[in-house]
């Protein structure tokens, strides 16, 4: 018997497609800090080197590994837990606001103004008819 409100679902989920377990994630973001922060003192000892060594711009090359890879460590070690699926994943979609109308008769017809009267015989100076003589 199935109880009202309570829908079937249309798929059975995998154990493969589980997530994490939190203690388990909290330590793969650990290990993947530590990683990240051994590469920079391995950066750190090669600069060094190079500059006792007198390698000039050469040095440059490890000092901003050894710089730069602590951001990182940080921003992947904070990053929190990875989404497991993009079920959830929508489009983005700008809230945009209706488009004006622009200011009419509330009937929406449209207005024309009828066209100036040319047939006085006036035409502007400098034209090939200017009423002179020829």
């Amino acid at each position: 018997m199935r109880r009202p409100g309570w829908a079937r679902r249309s798929s059975a989920h995998l154990v493969t497609e589980a997530q994490r377990s939190r203690s388990e994630d909290i330590r793969y973001r650990e290990r993947r800090y530590l990683i990240m922060m051994a590469i920079r003192v391995v950066c750190f000892v090669i600069a060094v080197v190079v500059f006792a060594k007198g390698g000039g711009w050469l040095t440059a090359i490890p000092a901003v590994g050894a710089i730069a890879i602590p951001y990182f460590a940080v921003v992947f070690a904070n990053g929190g837990r990875e989404p497991s699926s993009t079920k959830g994943f929508r489009a983005y979609e700008p809230n945009l606001p209706a488009p004006y109308p622009p200011p009419g008769p509330p009937d929406g017809s449209v207005r024309r103004q009828a066209p100036p009267d040319r047939d006085n015989g006036s035409q502007p100076p400098g034209s090939a008819n200017n009423g002179g003589p020829r």
